[in-house]
């Protein structure tokens, strides 16, 4: 399924990534950084590096050790929590002054993303190991971290989905040998059929949601998380 989800993300953002794969080409040729659209793709590398060697190292750790009902409404609850509290942070003033020193034609709008540096790159990389636990949202967390970093809800959108993209394919493609071994047999057939449901829905909840974020927050997200984590913490316990 993580694979069918890489898949819909790669053909949603595929002339972006096009054009990254031709400036990271152009920028290893020449031995620099060749535009904005390399750098961008520097920025995705850097960004994927700690979630990549922390799912790597402790996945099967964090994967039995905090995968419980109990556990995951915990986390659920925490994630709404996340949600909230990067929306306060967006809305303080100094968040905006920051985003309006780079932005200064428009600081309401937020930072672009190819304005990040590489340590705030590590900065959402790292937020990004959120993930890893059952009940934090990916996409959620790694907006969060933009937003506090500046950017606006439709561009931390943006990154988030875009950084999602290498990790997610990573995943299912280091799980791909399971599923054709003897761990698949009797359930190829029904993971096909998950992995084409993954793929739609995540190419169709993607064009939603950068739509949703033009002009909406994360507070329903935040809310929804709140209210559903603490009854299944009640009803767990």
């Amino acid at each position: 399924m993580h694979v069918g989800t890489a898949i819909a993300l790669l053909i949603y953002f595929w002339d972006e990534w096009r054009r990254i794969g031709v400036g990271l080409y152009v920028s290893a040729r020449e031995r620099r950084v060749a535009g904005p659209e390399a750098r961008l793709g520097l920025l995705f590398i850097v960004a994927t590096i700690p979630a990549g060697l922390t799912g790597l190292i402790f996945e099967h750790a964090l994967r039995t050790f905090f995968a419980k009902p109990l556990a995951a409404a915990t986390f659920l609850l925490i994630n709404g929590l996340l949600l909230g509290a990067g929306e306060l942070l967006w809305r303080r003033t100094g968040v905006r002054a920051a985003a309006g020193r780079t932005q200064a034609t428009n600081p309401e709008s937020g930072r672009r993303i190819d304005t990040l540096t590489y340590r705030e790159a590590v900065f959402i990389g790292i937020a990004q190991i959120g993930a890893l636990f059952a009940g934090i949202s990916r996409s959620g967390i790694t907006m969060v971290a933009g937003l506090a970093r500046g950017l606006d809800h439709e561009d931390a959108a943006r990154f988030s989905f875009l950084l999602a993209t290498p990790i997610i394919a990573a995943a299912g493609v280091y799980k791909l040998p399971d599923l054709l071994g003897h761990l698949g047999s009797g359930v190829r057939g029904q993971a096909l059929v998950g992995a084409v449901a993954a793929g739609i829905s995540a190419y169709a909840s993607t064009r939603f949601l950068l739509r949703f974020f033009r002009s909406n927050t994360l507070w329903p997200f935040a809310v929804y998380c709140i209210v559903v984590g603490a009854w299944c913490m009640v009803y767990f316990a």
